[in-house]
């Protein structure tokens, strides 16, 4: 099993379709119209929008591994999400035998 980590409260971690980038483009346009880039938030750093969609999106996720092969769906990747960037971020891995 790895289990994949992003220590930061505004990137998020998710699996989806990896080969139509409208899809990708889809989901970002959907966030955005949940949490807009501009709104009347509170925070003070004024990236709140990224807060609210890290959290909507999650921030780890976790895949078998069989033969030191990821064993993802046939058009399935996972993907780094970045609210707040471009920004240097950490993704933590961790393989634990099943």
């Amino acid at each position: 099993m790895a289990s994949v980590f992003v220590p930061h409260t505004t990137a998020g971690l998710t699996i989806n379709e990896n080969a139509d980038p409208n899809v990708r483009k889809d989901i970002l346009s959907a966030l955005e119209k949940m949490a807009p880039s501009t709104g009347d938030y509170k925070h003070a750093e004024g990236n709140s929008h990224a807060h609210i969609k890290a959290s909507l999106v999650g921030s780890s996720v976790r895949v078998f591994v069989e033969t030191a092969q990821i064993m993802l769906g046939t058009w399935q990747g996972i993907f780094l999400c970045e609210f707040d960037g471009p920004r240097t971020r950490n993704v933590l891995v961790r393989i634990t035998p099943s």
